[in-house]
Order: structure tokens, then sequence, then C-alpha cells
């Protein structure tokens, strides 16, 4: 365990962003960064496609064998709002991050400007007390029909970070059904399991339990509460919601020990943050029954092969 504090302050923060607007986005994931930080919160977590928005209900045009002028516009729009990391657009976030001496997580849609400037990631940030850009993992596997408009990460990013409070990583949405996913974080040790995402059904509960006592680890669990008046009225495709419930997603965040306990939520049908004062002496203490990277693993048997290159598709030998 390297974890140098005996305790430690967390908040996951339940909110919507402002859809679509990234400007509008970055300030009020500030606002909520100075509140958090304000009461006392040491780690933040923000929900999966905060900035700028988790497109839920709309299809962008697309459907198998055709795809239509209005939708690709629409999906203009999203990559026009998108970040790219690091980059100017989290600039005001690196700055209220350094003024609240914070570690942030938050979920992003970031757009790839090294290889084809065309491919959108769903990706969690991370960031220091010093405001820097200490991290980030790229969704692996995007689910349904966010596989239309996200590309998919490589192992290059499934990122655990060690900091003074102990080992920071965690897997976003539905990664966390990907067993071997989570035996690759498991694996480096992590102990706060962090899991944002767009899932609000009950059956999600369950989940993130099970992940905290199979990894004798922390979870915190972050999503969004999003309405449909949230959406902008000028957004093409607007028209695909009128079908959709008033509540696009109730929420669901919660804060869980390594033994299953609930600590904090879950959080419904609000936003709202979510504070807990995380012993961090509850892992070790876990761990003497169940250890699944140590006495309970059995690599005689079963063995994990994890291929953690970046790979372009353009490799150059010279």
């Amino acid at each position: 365990m390297t974890s140098r504090f005996s305790s430690v302050k967390v908040a996951v923060i339940q909110a919507a962003p402002v859809l679509f607007n990234r400007e509008a986005s970055v300030e009020k994931a500030c606002q909520l960064i100075q509140e958090a930080a304000s009461q006392g919160a040491q780690i933040l977590l923000f929900p999966e496609a905060f900035i700028p928005a988790y497109p839920r209900g709309l299809s962008f045009g697309m459907v198998v064998g055709s795809r239509s002028p209005e939708g690709r516009r629409t999906w203009q729009v999203y990559w026009d709002n998108a970040v790219e990391l690091p980059g100017p657009q989290t600039e005001a976030l690196r700055k209220a991050v350094r003024q609240a001496g914070v570690y942030l997580a938050i979920g992003v849609i970031e757009r790839d400007t090294e290889f084809s400037q065309g491919t959108l990631y769903c990706t969690l940030a991370y960031f220091g007390p010093d405001g820097k850009l200490i991290g980030k993992h790229r969704k692996l596997k995007p689910t349904g029909a966010e596989r239309l408009i996200w590309g998919e990460g490589d192992g290059s990013t499934l990122t655990v970070l060690d900091t003074k409070f102990g080992k920071i990583g965690g897997l976003i949405c539905w990664e966390n059904y990907m067993p071997l996913a989570r035996m690759a974080m498991y694996g480096k040790g992590v102990e706060l399991y962090l899991a944002p995402t767009a899932d609000a059904r009950e059956t999600w509960q369950p989940t993130l339990r099970h992940i905290a006592c199979e990894g004798r680890c922390f979870v915190l669990g972050c999503n969004q509460f999003v309405t449909k008046d949230m959406y902008p009225d000028t957004l093409e495709g607007i028209s695909e919601l009128d079908t959709q419930p008033e509540v696009m997603c109730r929420g669901g965040s919660v804060i869980i020990s390594p033994f299953g306990d609930v600590l904090a939520g879950p959080l419904y049908d609000q936003e709202g943050i979510l504070h807990a004062e995380l012993d961090m002496g509850e892992i070790i203490r876990g761990k003497v029954d169940f250890d699944v990277v140590g006495h309970y693993a059995r690599p005689d048997v079963f063995q994990l092969i994890v291929n953690e290159k970046s790979m372009s598709p353009v490799v150059r030998e010279r």
C-alpha cells in the first residue's frame, strides 16, 4: 500500500454540463470544483463525458447503410466542443484545480489531433493539485451506438496514478463489465477506483459493490443528472428526443467501501455532491481474506497479458 495518509476526503459530483457548450461546461465545472474543495474534498470525480455532453438519445443521422447530412453537422458541433489533452480548452480547469489544490478526475470528449484529426474519444482526464494534466484513460470499448461516434482507446492509457493519498485509477461505464480490464487495474494496485458512467439503472449499483469487494478498493461511481430541457433547441436532430422521458438520466452516484458497504448515496433525481472520508486502512484489513492479485490468485493456472503499447496506425521505420 502506497498511501502516506491514513484517510482522504473525496467528493463525487453529480451534475450535468451545459450540453454541447464546452466553454460553459468548463465554467460550471470550475464552480463545482471550488464548491467541493471548500467543503474539504481532496479528490474530486465528475461523470463520464461531462465536457461537452453525453449525447443520450441522439442518432447523429446514422443507421446501418447510411448517414445523413444533418447528422454529420450535429457530429461536427460535438467535435467543435470537444477538448484536446493537453490543450488550451482545459486551461480554466487547470487554474481552478491549482487554486483548489485538489486531485481532479473528469470525463471529457477528447479529440485526436495527433494522428487523424477526425476521431473523438471518451476520456477520463486526471489533474494534480498543481493544475497539471497527470494522466488520462481513453475508453477501450464504447458501448452500443457509442461506437458510431467514439474511437477505441488502447492499453497505453490503462492509467493508475501513485499519489500521496494512494493509487488512483478507473474505468469508464461498461468497461467495468470487462473482467480482464478490471484485473488489469487490480494488477496495478488501484486503491481508489473511479467509475464515471452514464448508466442510471438499479443494476449498476450491485456492479460497483461487486468491484469494491473484488478489488478490495474504494469505488467512486459518478453519473450525470440530465433532463430533456437541458439540450439546446438549436441542435439539429433535437426532434429525436420527442419520445424520450423528461428525465433523461436519473444519476445514481455513490461511494463504496472495500467491503462493499455504501458510504454515500446513491443519489437520484437531482444534482448534488456526495462526500465521504475514506479510512485507507480498510484496504489492508480487507485483504486479510481476499487479495485478487495476491494470495487469492493462481498464476500457475491463470495469467493476464496486457499490451500497454500505444498503437499507432502508421509506423515509420528508418
